[in-house]
């Protein structure tokens, strides 16, 4: 199938701005199509971490990110079909987007947005509308929404915080005068929310059964108030996807040797910030990957040759992270390749908001009322175990933390003409969250180093 035209019925579920209840309905149409017996693949547009958390409880299977500033835009339609496609083809895939349909990097005219994304993966879009105080300008809105990119279809409206059935009435006779059709309306008493904190939601493995319960219930929301018939039709007028399959092995070459190194990745509650594309490039560059959860776990797995420590919430769990000495002093003592990002970064430093944390890096960290959140082209400043020097990346930072110094003697990066980061031997820690699909020979250089 991985070459071949593959009829995937696929829809992107947008809205004109942030909160108007995208995560809410693509959450609960995933958690919904599912008990219908349909086996569905879930995504997301951006780079955040937190949403795919959910699709992937709602779904059953990985949630994953489209972002072509991360990874290109030659590379969204492969790596949505290999999503879809493992562990098993999917029935139907789910796109949730970022921000407003028509929002993406500044001052790069709509590039990495959502209706770019819907062109690539040539997907219909359906709207989510929060018509609080709203009567028919919601049809001018959606009409506005609809004629400002004709590339980008919008198939159907889904209104949100509805406020009575005759201001529900009132918003599909407008709809009806411009000829979107509403496939569902859910009423503001109705609505399901789940917790949030500094950076958004609360990510579903600091809250497993709360989260879980979410699910259920926003699945029971979504099959009592829209027409998962219509959302179906609506999905298969996608026309075949024709871009090849994303395939790990292919992207770093192959193994890079026949003994398999065993790669530990941070997991568990403090560090649940990871795409599934960064376990299957280092499998695919010939590595065992393990997970080690540094809330719980006494001691890297047996064997570890190097550890990667992603992103998350350490400021959540600093008194629970400090306790967990024996592990914070063998990854202090660790002399294999050992990469971090945000969270890592932290978590390596000597303290974090006065906790203390593994003094591997010479820095202390602390929660700063200011969010950092962006885009950014970096370039490598040093070799690493992950990059060459002169080596363009890109990623993204998001964290209200400051670290004191900002950058070591030796710094991981450069953007905007700043150094940032840290390489201290074999480490490289920074607040820059990368996704190795857009640079995988980051994975077979991470192998390499284990060697």
């Amino acid at each position: 199938m991985s070459n071949e035209a593959w009829p995937l019925p696929r829809v992107v579920i947008a809205a004109p701005a942030s909160g108007h209840g995208k995560t809410t309905v693509a959450t609960g149409l995933l958690a919904a199509l599912r008990r219908r017996g349909l086996t569905v693949s879930p995504h997301k547009v951006g780079p955040d971490y937190i949403d795919p958390g959910y699709h992937a409880l709602a779904a059953g299977r990985p949630g994953r990110n489209l972002d072509p500033f991360l990874v290109g835009a030659d590379r969204i339609a492969p790596l949505l079909r290999h999503g879809a496609a493992v562990p098993t083809p999917a029935d139907i895939a789910v796109v949730e987007g970022v921000m407003g349909l028509h929002d993406g990097a500044v001052g790069r005219g709509g590039y990495a947005s959502t209706a770019h994304v819907a062109r690539l993966i040539d997907a219909p879009v359906l709207l989510v509308l929060d018509t609080t105080a709203q009567g028919r300008s919601a049809a001018a809105l959606t009409l506005g929404m609809a004629a400002f990119d004709l590339s980008v279809r919008i198939g159907g409206v889904i209104l949100n915080r509805v406020g009575s059935p005759r201001h529900e009435l009132l918003l599909r006779d407008a709809l009806a005068e411009v000829g979107v059709p509403v496939l569902g309306a859910v009423t503001r008493a109705a609505e399901v929310a789940a917790p949030a904190r500094h950076l958004g939601l609360i990510p579903v493995a600091e809250r497993a059964p709360e989260s879980l319960a979410i699910v259920t219930a926003l699945a029971e929301l979504v099959e009592a108030t829209v027409d998962l018939d219509a959302v179906l039709d609506l999905a298969r007028t996608a026309p075949p996807l024709t871009a090849p399959e994303w395939d790990p092995v292919a992207a770093v070459g192959g193994p890079t040797g026949t003994a398999r190194p065993t790669v530990a990745v941070a997991g568990g509650p403090a560090f649940t910030f990871s795409y599934a594309e960064t376990a299957e490039l280092l499998t695919a560059a010939g590595a065992d990957v393990v997970t080690v959860d540094p809330l719980r776990d006494p001691a890297l797995p047996a064997g570890t040759r190097a550890v990667v420590i992603g992103g998350g919430f350490p400021e959540a769990y600093a008194e629970a992270l400090a306790d967990n000495i024996t592990l914070r002093a063998e990854l202090a003592a660790f002399d294999g390749p050992l990469v971090a990002e945000c969270a890592g970064l932290l978590y390596l430093g000597r303290s974090l908001d006065d906790a203390p944390m593994c003094g591997r890096l010479d820095l202390t960290a602390r929660m700063s009322g200011r969010l950092t959140l962006g885009y950014r082209e970096a370039v490598a400043v040093t070799d690493s175990p992950v990059a060459r020097a002169g080596e363009l990346v890109r990623g993204h930072e998001f964290h209200r933390t400051a670290t004191d110094p900002g950058h070591g003697d030796r710094p991981a990066w450069r953007w905007d003409g700043t150094e940032h980061g840290f390489v201290a031997g074999r480490v490289h820690a920074s607040y820059l969250h990368t996704h190795w699909a857009g640079h995988p020979g980051a994975a077979r250089r991470l192998v390499e180093a284990c060697r």
